[in-house]
């Protein structure tokens, strides 16, 4: 409450000028014209205004002859989900849907209700709005991959025009120029602020044997400092990106707390010819006359299409809701997972675990300069996609290493842990001794999980959540593979696939000076295992690995052929005409890196797409 009221007060006389203005958004007044007096047809809707659909929003509406209705179930950002830092903290707000997974025998086992947290954002933004910040786009081979699986227009040199397309990297250091753009809505920076740490696990990573390189140049492999999607500090959503700058144009109507229930067809012509939705406690009906473009996210898609009668035949005759379109709707659920439980102790005060987070002269320096530890997103200072000896292609990384400015022992407030699902008791035990320890942190994230997971329509109630049956670590290759990741950062006899030596990363020469060492306390459930040992890291993977929120897949695009297509090469529903499905629910397959970039691409290549047929008619 103290950090809060020292950034409003710093906020407002920072921004004197515009007072009442600053008064109205850091208490939620939103910067968007929220349509109440609906037409009653559209040439295009667009359902859900996420980090897909505010890009299509935008690019549909440059036609000043078509006419655009924008719905959004969220509301609109304010002051606090702007700061790079506190990124856990919206977590826990009305800004994330919520979601929870049904227990699992194989993942979450020690975490809150032995359930997975599968936090979804509910904003105009999406995800981008709740989401860590992190700029990465994939590599190579994840877009070529795609191709190969019967999508053309999908290899990486056809997709690489789109990300330099929506890019604004004008203040980015340390990057290849030629991969990235400089004039797009999306300003992607580097935080402004670097510990100590970031060269030297650089440093680390080049004595193990990789480059210090772009990661979102095609190289796969390799050490990086973070680039986030910042603007002088700030959050840079996909609403302030792609939404904001053109709210004046007349053809674009934007409803925020607006739940769509139903897309409509026509059970005869098989034609999606508008939506339902409610607002302000109304039932609506809007038509497209053109497309419908559902948005709605990996989780929401596939539930809204299930709700109107395009899915698995089985789950919708349980529910009783007629069959429009037998597709494989909600299946091919993949995550990334990660191990954000490490904590590794230094001798020097150097991280933020220690430094605290209402430290005035940090928030002052934020608030006027949009600089310091505020500006890191997430807590994430650097990245690197790495391979163990699972990986099956050369260059190909199968775990990413996320290295954080502080650690688990110093989230006394409790947001970390709330966004993770770790339950007060295993805090207490294995973290709160340690508080205020000086800390940081190497999250291992499984970058190929081989488990797949399903969306499964719960009823015919519009209201009720889907379940949510992600199967993480289902396949026994994934835990392995996160095993080794853990070794890579600390534990490992042999760290590197290029390298023979024994050093680790934090066991490096470069580490040396901080004296690193490491709760031995282990976490419950694995008391009985042999601490430090291969089958204790499993045995705490399985308990205390979390999500990265960067679900996917669940309306795989994919050829006719293919069993489990929904969508094909032009995100159209097969069966279904007028129906577009743009989120990252249509990739086939997850890419080894994070999600928000890639989903924002398939926005711009999407609309490309529709406009290009829409030309033709």
């Amino acid at each position: 409450m103290k950090t809060i009221l020292c950034f409003t007060v710093l906020f407002l006389c920072a921004n004197s000028q515009n007072l009442l203005n600053d008064f109205r958004r850091f208490f939620g007044a939103s910067d968007v014209r929220d349509t109440a007096n609906f037409r009653k047809s559209y040439d295009f809707v667009v359902v859900g205004a996420g980090s897909g659909g505010c890009v299509v929003a935008n690019r549909l509406s440059e036609n000043p002859e078509w006419s655009v209705l924008l719905l959004e179930a969220g509301d609109d950002e304010n002051f606090l989900t702007d700061v790079p830092l506190i990124a856990s903290l919206q977590t826990i707000t009305s800004y994330n849907w919520g979601y929870k997974s049904e227990r699992l025998a194989t993942a979450c086992l020690g975490l809150i209700d032995g359930r997975c947290n599968m936090p979804r954002g509910k904003a105009l933004g999406g995800t981008s709005v709740i989401n860590f910040l992190l700029y990465t786009r994939g590599t190579k081979q994840d877009f070529d991959q795609w191709a190969e699986l019967g999508n053309p227009g999908w290899g990486y040199d056809q997709v690489l025009p789109y990300f330099i397309k929506s890019e604004n990297c004008t203040k980015c250091r340390e990057i290849d120029g030629k991969y990235h753009g400089k004039s797009g809505y999306l300003s992607v920076e580097h935080p402004g602020y670097e510990s100590p740490l970031v060269k030297r696990f650089i440093k680390s990573g080049e004595e193990l044997g990789y480059k210090n390189n772009d990661p979102s140049a095609p190289y796969g492999l390799g050490f990086s400092k973070v680039l986030a999607t910042m603007r002088n500090g700030m959050r840079c959503s996909a609403s302030k990106a792609f939404l904001k700058p053109i709210l004046h144009r007349t053809n674009l109507h934007v409803s925020i707390k607006t739940r769509v229930t139903k897309i409509l067809i026509d059970p005869s012509t098989k034609q999606a010819y508008g939506v339902q939705f409610w607002k302000n406690r109304r039932k609506f009906t809007v038509l497209a006359t053109k497309e419908v473009v559902l948005s709605a996210g990996s989780i929401n898609s596939p539930h809204l299409l299930m709700l109107s009668g395009v899915g698995p035949r089985d789950d919708l005759t349980r529910v009783g809701i007629p069959l429009l379109q037998n597709l494989k709707v909600g299946y091919n659920l993949q995550d990334h997972m990660a191990m954000s439980a490490l904590v590794f102790f230094v001798n020097e005060s150097i991280t933020v675990s220690d430094r605290g987070v209402q430290n005035p002269v940090d928030i002052f320096n934020y608030v006027f300069n949009g600089r310091g530890p505020y500006t890191i997103p997430g807590g994430a200072e650097a990245l690197a996609f790495v391979q163990t000896k699972y990986a099956k292609i050369g260059g190909y990384p199968d775990i990413e290493l996320v290295l954080g400015a502080g650690a688990l022992n110093g989230d006394v407030y409790g947001s970390l842990r709330s966004l993770l699902g770790i339950p007060r008791s295993l805090f207490e035990r294995v973290y709160a001794p340690h508080a205020y320890k000086p800390a940081f942190s190497i999250a291992p994230v499984l970058m190929r999980p081989k488990s797949r997971g399903r969306v499964v329509i719960k009823d015919g109630n519009p209201l009720h959540w889907p379940k949510l049956i992600p199967n993480y670590f289902e396949n026994e290759e994934d835990v392995k593979t996160m095993v080794e990741g853990i070794k890579m950062a600390r534990w490992s006899s042999s760290a590197s696939v290029f390298c023979s030596s024994a050093i680790t990363i934090t066991q490096s020469r470069h580490f040396q000076k901080y004296n690193i060492t490491m709760i031995t306390t282990p976490f419950p459930g694995c008391e009985t295992v042999p601490f430090g040992s291969d089958e204790y890291w499993a045995c705490a993977v399985r308990h205390v690995a979390t999500t990265l929120g960067h679900q996917v897949g669940t309306c795989k695009m994919g050829p006719p052929s293919d069993p489990d297509a929904v969508v094909d090469e032009r995100l159209r529903v097969y069966g279904i005409k007028g129906l577009r499905v743009v989120d990252g629910s249509i990739m086939p397959n997850v890419v080894a890196g994070h999600t928000n970039a890639v989903i924002m691409m398939i926005g711009e290549k999407a609309s490309d797409m529709i406009k290009q047929e829409w030309a033709r008619k």
